[in-house]
């Protein structure tokens, strides 16, 4: 028999996902008995003091004792999708229950609204830097992604002249993320009206709103993408893992506005696609519907909590040479800039030294777009103050050994 080995797909060994990547090393490291400072990964359950709310858990664990374990319709429970439909009309549109599609996660919805609408040859425009799935699941449908500019000395506000630049009738979905995953920043009405007066011009584009972290906005300025389209056909993406505070539960949801009516064909083929998959967990659902139905108050504690963490961070950044960074306005995260020559062409080899020699871990700026994020790493500032304040001690320790050795 031969010892050769067996051929994988290029689809598969193609893919990579940088803020997992980096955890590789770090568990190498933590088996060694070192105490690693994880300012990586976007999981507010990794971080203490950002608990589940009581309220969902206990709506899950009663669902899981009542029984409720079987399959659920495949696009989702008739009352979680009134409720969603419901909190996104408060966003200001008119969504109804049947535009609503619950899914595992939100990186599920993605993969089967690119699998309904994409085919070779076809391209996805998304923000650089972006989050690693909309550079690695469109090509799995001989599709490619094409990345249009933020700008890094403005906000990472949107470069307007840049998407209108790279639309052409090739663009099937045009991706905005608001709150942005990794820069933080966010887009306000004025900016959204001008990308969508961009896509009025495409008939076969779609907008695709990735609205996560709509509720962790601290500027005010965040607005629903489908609330301010009156013609171009908008998905929107958002679920229970960041604002709710339940990652692992793997429960998003894609809803569908389609204020002309064009998206019969592509709604057919979603459905097609949800009831082949059979369905999303039951008894999450019924946690996130606890979510959504009931008071909602205990957001803005978490939400200061936050933001004070945020606040720490800009303080001690500004005051390490080396480093530079735009305040972020939503999400969690900050996309730091290296302004010292050593690692600003290495991102990559930065996030790694430091890694093993001081034992922080964050993620390099190259894994969110080669080209538009090199010279930068992502933190995310969910720790405790004390372990930033520590963190930030060593990341400056780290940057003062190596600049005296350049």
């Amino acid at each position: 028999m031969s010892d050769e080995q067996i051929p994988v797909a290029t689809r598969a060994s193609n893919i990579e996902y940088a803020i997992r990547d980096v955890v590789v090393p770090a568990n190498a490291l933590e088996a060694q008995g070192h105490t690693i400072l994880k300012l990586n990964i976007g999981d507010p359950i990794a971080y203490p003091g950002l608990p589940t709310p009581p309220h969902m858990v206990e709506a899950y664990v009663n669902a899981l004792r009542d029984g409720k374990n079987g399959y659920s319709p495949s696009y989702g429970l008739p009352e979680l999708r009134f409720a969603i439909a419901k909190d996104e009309r408060r966003k200001g549109w008119e969504a109804r229950d049947s535009d609503i599609y619950v899914c595992h996660g939100v990186t599920e919805a993605l993969q089967i609204l690119f699998a309904s609408v994409l085919s070779k040859g076809d391209k996805v425009l998304a923000p650089g830097p972006h989050y690693p799935p909309y550079m690695a699941y469109p090509q799995m449908y001989g599709a490619e992604t094409i990345e249009y500019k933020l700008r890094p000395d403005d906000g990472w506000k949107l470069d307007l002249d840049d998407i209108e630049s790279k639309m052409d009738e090739s663009v099937r979905l045009l991706v905005l993320i608001n709150p942005n995953n990794p820069c933080g920043s966010v887009a306000g009405k004025e900016e959204i009206e001008q990308v969508l007066s961009i896509a009025r011009r495409w008939p076969n584009c779609m907008i695709i709103a990735d609205e996560i972290y709509d509720g962790l906005d601290f500027t005010g300025q965040q607005k629903s993408v489908a609330s301010l389209s009156t013609d171009v056909p908008v998905f929107t993406f958002n679920g229970v893992s960041k604002v709710y505070y339940a990652p692992g539960w793997r429960i998003g949801y894609m809803a569908i506005h389609d204020p002309t009516g064009r998206l019969l064909l592509v709604r057919d083929g979603i459905e097609r696609m949800l009831r082949s998959r059979l369905c999303a967990s039951t008894p999450a659902q019924l946690g996130y519907l606890a979510g959504l139905e009931s008071d909602r108050s205990w957001m803005s504690t978490y939400s200061e909590k936050v933001v004070r963490q945020r606040d720490v961070c800009i303080q001690r950044i500004s005051q390490i040479e080396g480093l530079e960074v735009q305040s972020s306005g939503g999400a969690f995260y900050m996309f730091v800039r290296l302004t010292d020559s050593k690692w600003a062409n290495d991102d990559k080899q930065f996030v790694l030294d430091l890694l093993h020699e001081e034992h922080v871990l964050v993620v390099h700026g190259s894994g969110f777009s080669p080209t538009l994020g090199k010279g930068h790493f992502r933190l995310v500032y969910l720790p405790n103050v004390e372990v930033l304040n520590d963190a930030f001690d060593r990341i400056e320790r780290f940057l003062i050994r190596h600049r005296s050795n350049s």
